[in-house]
């Protein structure tokens, strides 16, 4: 999609949420009917526009507003059509309100273009053609109507909803359930959601649609996300990288995908990638928080509403309570939320204020100290707002359900004067348990814009996290075009290291890339494999260094390579079929000699018919053996929704029960590259684990980033690259890739 097209869809969801008047089709004097829901949630929000029911069955309706038969009986052009008729009538409505000069409509209907029926699915692509046709700027179908508050806007039938207030927070889903029960939630805790939209089936506008307009908005802070499955999903990642660059973070709640089709991967790769695991890797590096519950994603939405993104992860925490104390650190813990030492000075500031005998650390448990002066507690919260390691500060507290309790209120109040002076990183309160608000703590929250208030010490740790390693990601974007070029140099010098010849990052010819890929041979499910040597070729072809090797087609070849190679040797099948070597007994290791070559050969010759049958030894490949190497897993996996993924983990036969994998977008930065090794428990074995020697991250970094790039070359033609083992050598000594294999979707099946 260009950006001409962009812009125009942008333009129409400006159309569906400030319309000039709206036409309800399917206009019914049921009691319970969703159009006279829609007409009342218009009346009640003062809707400043003509309300037009439509049905050629009524004259008059909903006590005695005029009904027209058919959108060209108005008395103006229609501009919004509620279309609240099902199947086919749905469609003609859509083509009719066309027609008849409106710029949006709203498709309530549900089994359209969803589910497995043949007939659903057909009448969705003919759906979607019409909204083409038209140019009609469509939310649906099956959805459940939106609010735009600043335009006065209710299309969704729920009495709940007694007023629209403008607000912070723009919600978009493709469940209307959810989207409006976070807009309730919302509101309880007196957090106004300005726009909320129902976006359904999407076979007309879409949720990067929305994403780019509410980006635009100057309203909106933050926008909060429920995702199904993304119809393109470059186009919602360019939307939240577009919402990121305004300043506005998209916080999601990530549902479907299915995992069957990683169960059947060729590749380790494959079976190690999860759908959400993939989607945190491209959709948090284009400017996605991801939360796992709804709980959290209100925490999310009510920090990041009320302070913006922090800067990291690390949170100091002040609390008058050792249980909420270990609690804190607990919920730390299991959620990869870091609670940094306190620094030095920090440590001797608090205990000039806290006395000699206070327990300091973090959380702090300020006690009685705090709680009975005021000057203590600000001068507390001075003191770790100072603190170098800290990038968000949590208090406790809650607010008041009456007035005069304890001082609280001015002690929020002068909070929430140090947060907008701007001076201070973000700070949030936080509360032991989840509380409800009363009318009294609802309007002292309005007069507290700058602080937000976290429920309970688990989600709301979940959620600042989140948020904190978002804020890590957006400071590892501003520097993407750096890391890349850090990548380069890296790479050239790694494969120098190694023991082969300099080579550019930079991926080779398409010709070269396009004459090892014909070599590929057919597999299962529209996939094609390039054997061992071949994608090794094209590993080479980026820099990736790779023993000294050679493929052999007889046991005298076997024995003179490896008399040519040194001993040595390791001797392995080539073949296309099989696709796991050692499953097979196609590895042979340790060969000391030509002879010991020739004999491998021979052996495995003769044995593999028996273990695989119908299977014929035709090539294999001797190469250096090398060892003394620490062995990590590197890789790249087309997720079906997102995207290829870059991988990088513990290497071995064992990778697959382990799982200590971390997973990056293509194309991947240095800066990225790093983070996925930092995520790894094998990453902490290179850095020299217990005394033994550091191995060298510059080349795992170097090697990541060229299989981005390969990848990227690559295009819809991959599947996937696996390079297990990658053997790390000592700081220095480079890495080489001792065995890869590459997976082709084939011509007739490429990647969407």
């Amino acid at each position: 999609m260009n950006q001409a097209d962009r812009q125009a869809r942008a333009a129409g969801v400006e159309a569906l949420l400030a319309p000039r008047n709206v036409a309800i089709i399917g206009a019914s004097e049921r009691e319970a009917s969703w159009s006279r829901g829609v007409w009342a949630s218009l009346r009640r929000v003062s809707y400043g526009g003509a309300i037009y029911p439509v049905n050629p069955r009524y004259s008059s309706i909903w006590g005695g507003e005029r009904c027209y038969p058919a959108l060209a009986a108005l008395p103006e052009r229609p501009d919004h059509v509620v279309v609240l008729v099902p199947g086919e009538a749905a469609l003609e409505a859509v083509l009719a309100a066309g027609e008849a000069g409106a710029r949006s409509a709203t498709v309530f209907a549900s089994n359209i273009g969803e589910g497995g029926s043949a007939q659903s699915r057909a009448l969705g692509a003919r759906l979607g053609e019409a909204v083409r046709r038209t140019g009609l700027a469509v939310s649906g179908p099956n959805c459940m109507g939106n609010l735009s508050a600043p335009h006065r806007l209710l299309t969704i039938p729920d009495d709940r909803i007694a007023a629209l207030e403008r607000g912070p927070v723009a919600l978009v889903g493709q469940s209307g359930g959810i989207i409006m029960a976070l807009h309730r939630t919302l509101a309880s805790r007196g957090v106004a959601a300005g726009y909320a939209v129902t976006s359904g089936n999407e076979l007309g506008l879409a949720a990067a649609d929305y994403i780019r307009f509410f980006a635009g908005d100057p309203d909106t802070r933050v926008i909060g996300c429920f995702i199904e499955a993304m119809r393109d999903p470059g186009d919602f990642l360019d939307a939240c990288a577009a919402a990121r660059a305004a300043g506005k973070p998209v916080i999601a709640l990530k549902i479907g995908a299915s995992e069957s089709s990683r169960a059947a991967a060729l590749a380790h790769t494959g079976a190690l990638a999860g759908a959400l695991e993939c989607f945190d890797a491209v959709a948090g590096a284009a400017g996605v928080a991801r939360l796992d519950t709804l709980d959290e994603l209100i925490e999310a939405l009510e920090f990041a509403a009320h302070a913006g993104v922090p800067a990291g992860p690390r949170v100091g925490a002040i609390t008058f309570s050792g249980g909420l104390k270990a609690l804190l650190a607990e919920a730390a813990a299991r959620n990869r939320v870091v609670l940094p030492e306190l620094a030095g000075p920090t440590l001797a500031r608090l205990r000039e204020i806290l006395g000699a005998g206070a327990s300091l650390g973090n959380p702090l448990d300020a006690g009685f100290t705090a709680l009975s002066s005021r000057e203590a507690y600000f001068r507390c919260i001075e003191a770790m707002q100072s603190d170098p390691g800290i990038d968000v500060l949590l208090l406790q507290e809650e607010l008041p359900g009456v007035a005069g309790t304890n001082r609280k209120a001015e002690n929020l109040r002068e909070v929430n004067r140090l947060a907008a002076a701007g001076a201070y990183k973000p700070m949030a309160v936080v509360s032991m348990l989840s509380y409800a608000l009363t009318d009294y703590s609802r309007r002292l929250r309005r007069e507290l814009p700058h602080l937000p208030f976290l429920q309970e010490p688990g989600k709301a740790l979940r959620a600042v996290g989140a948020l904190g390693r978002y804020g890590v990601a957006a400071g590892v974007a501003a520097g993407v075009a750096a890391g890349v070029a850090a990548g380069v140099a890296a790479g050239a010098a790694a494969g120098a290291a190694a023991g082969a010849p300099p080579r550019a990052m930079n991926v080779a010819s398409p010709e070269k890339i396009a004459e090892i890929t014909a070599r590929a041979r057919p597999a299962r499910g529209g996939l094609a494999v390039l054997d061992e040597a071949d994608a090794k070729a094209l590993l080479r072809l980026v820099g990736i260094a790779t023993p000294e090797e050679s493929v052999v087609r007889s046991a005298e070849e076997a024995r003179a390579a490896a008399e040519r190679i040194g001993a040595p040797v390791v001797l392995k099948l080539l073949s296309h079929q099989i696709v796991h070597k050692s499953d097979a007994g196609g590895v042979v290791l340790g060969l000391r000699d030509g002879e010991a070559a020739r004999d491998a050969f021979a052996r495995l010759a003769e044995s593999l018919p028996r273990r695989v049958p119908g299977a014929r030894l035709e090539r294999a490949l001797v190469a250096r053996q090398v060892s003394h190497g620490i062995e990590v897993l590197l890789g790249v996996q087309r997720d079906p929704e997102v995207g290829p993924v870059v991988v990088f983990g513990g290497g071995g036969t064992l990778l697959e029960l382990y799982r200590d994998v971390a997973f990056g977008p293509v194309p991947l930065a240095s800066g990225e590259a790093e983070a996925m090794i930092g995520a790894t428990r094998i990453g902490r074995l290179l850095a020299g684990y217990r005394g033994a020697p550091r191995r060298d991250r510059a080349a795992v970094v170097a090697a990541l980033v060229a299989l981005s790039r390969l990848a990227e070359a690559l295009g819809g033609a991959l599947e996937s690259i696996d390079v297990n083992p990658f053997s790390v050598m000592t700081e220095g000594g480079g890495g080489l890739a001792l065995d890869a294999l590459v997976v082709l979707r084939r011509a007739d099946n490429p990647a969407p």
